[in-house]
Order: C-alpha cells, then sequence, then structure tokens
C-alpha cells in the first residue's frame, strides 16, 4: 500500500473529541472517525496512535476524482455552494462523506444479519407449530 500522505485531525464534534484519520492511498481516500470523549492530550493521542494504528478500520476508498473541480469559479457560485455546504442537511469534506458511506455500510449489514436471524427465528416457530399439530393430530 503506497500512502502518499496520512492525517490525524482532533477537534470537538458535540458532545465529544474525535480524532478524524485521512490517509491518501494511489490517488484514493480514506477516512476513519475515533471517539475520543474527554479532550486528549498531545500524548494520548500520539499512545493511543502506537497502541491502535492497525486495528482502524477505514472506509471504502473514495476517487480523487470525486471532489471539486481543479478549474477557477466564478467568486459568486462559490459562495453560493459553501452557503449550500454549511446546510447541515449536507454534508461537505470528503472525509464526511467517506465517513457516512462507512456508517451506511455498516447499517447495511446490520439489517441483513438482524433480518437473517428473524427468518430463522420465524422458521423455527413454524416448524414447533407444525410439530404440535402433528402432536395434536395423532391424539398426544
Amino acid at each position: 500500500m503506497d500512502i502518499t500522505y496520512f492525517k490525524l485531525t482532533v477537534m470537538f464534534q458535540e458532545p465529544f473529541w474525535i480524532g478524524l484519520c485521512e490517509r491518501e492511498c494511489g490517488g484514493t481516500l480514506e477516512v476513519c472517525r475515533i471517539p475520543f470523549g474527554a479532550e486528549p492530550k498531545d500524548g494520548e493521542v500520539y499512545e493511543f496512535w502506537l497502541r491502535n494504528s492497525s486495528s482502524l478500520k477505514f472506509s471504502p476508498a473514495l476517487s480523487e476524482g470525486s471532489g471539486l473541480a481543479e478549474r477557477r469559479k466564478n467568486p459568486k457560485r462559490l459562495q453560493r455552494e459553501a452557503r449550500e455546504l454549511t446546510r447541515p442537511s449536507r454534508i461537505g469534506t470528503k472525509a464526511q462523506q467517506a465517513l457516512k458511506l462507512q456508517q451506511e455500510q455498516g447499517k447495511e449489514k446490520r439489517h441483513a444479519l438482524s433480518k437473517m436471524q428473524r427468518e430463522a427465528e420465524e422458521q423455527r416457530r413454524f416448524a414447533l407449530r407444525q410439530e404440535k399439530r402433528k402432536d395434536k393430530h395423532r391424539g398426544r
């Protein structure tokens, strides 16, 4: 894996302090979110990084082309786009988009797992009902 750059940003996101790890590998961006809780000191962040860097779960890779265009834009258009990005309903940065994608994939996995469990439970109940019907038919 050819890592071009790695960046760890610690910021306050109500009500916790979080770390946002970004790494660029061969033209793709991957992101990981680390919740810290209380405000971490520099030493604590470094120690956390040394202990847990290999076990971090990064989001699926986003290509570099998915960002803003390199062409120069009209200043009024840039203002309008910046205003739209600051609205709470929209996700602005590539890191936030990657985190949202990771969250949605986790949600899909949870839904699939719960569906399988629900179907297994339904089949178990059906088999139990069928067994009771057979016993009742036999006069037990």
